[in-house]
């Protein structure tokens, strides 16, 4: 990431250079242009907005060590030009998220990854009205940015919740995915469900090493579409 004070610096150190020696000036001149066009570049910048529940938020671990702060090390170390913002949060449902949306999309956003369900699948929540609350926050995302790319993480239920809701709380998200032109991570928690080893004592939230994985899980979906 360009650093604006360290640009200005580099700048004016130029600048003096060419002054006091006249057969520097056209290599100076290229060099100062060169880095004001670096500068414009880093203006532009895009933003990646994750928006979910705890998962997203990162509960337990440190923002750092949340999947959307790995992916955007991911991002950084590859030099591409997009920046996180996570706007996670412990305990969302889709209804909470439906309301929530406008005031999240205050910050406009070219990609919006989408991580909501979980908590309406554990509360046993009619199917129908969670996968009408995710159409409507993706119907408000793509009315603020009409060009954004959406991706969607899918989500699994546990069998205690019966086979026939846990078969129609799965269903929402390929179905979801196929309607908007979504790019989609078939289970988000693929690898780290009910292992012990990479949950939190809840047997829920995934520890930093179940995160890791999550982050892979997006990176290997989401990637293609920054680089393209």
């Amino acid at each position: 990431m360009i650093k604006i004070p360290a640009l200005i610096l580099s700048i004016t150190i130029l600048l003096f250079a060419g002054c006091a020696n006249n057969s520097k000036n056209e290599k100076s001149s290229t060099d100062t242009a060169s880095i004001l066009n670096d500068t414009s570049q880093a203006s532009h910048v895009k933003t990646i907005l994750f928006f979910g529940n705890s998962l997203t938020a990162g509960y337990g671990v440190e923002p750092e060590n949340a999947f959307p702060a790995l992916i955007g090390d991911k991002i950084d170390s590859l030099n591409l030009p997009y920046k996180i913002i996570n706007a996670g949060l412990s305990g969302e449902t889709t209804s909470g998220g439906k309301n929530r949306i406008q005031w999240v999309l205050k910050t406009p956003c070219d990609v919006f990854v989408l991580e909501l369900g979980a908590n309406d699948g554990l509360r046993g929540i009619e199917v129908k009205e969670t996968s009408a609350n995710l159409q409507s926050i993706i119907d408000q995302v793509k009315a603020r940015n009409p060009d954004v790319k959406l991706v969607l993480t899918g989500m699994e239920v546990p069998p205690n919740m019966g086979r026939s809701y846990a078969a129609d709380f799965h269903s929402i998200f390929p179905e979801l995915a196929k309607k908007n032109n979504m790019l989609f991570v078939p289970f988000l928690l693929e690898g780290v469900a009910g292992n012990p080893e990479l949950n939190q004592g809840d047997g829920i939230h995934p520890t930093e090493k179940g995160h890791k994985i999550l982050a892979e899980n997006v990176w290997s979906v989401l990637k293609p579409a920054l680089t393209e």
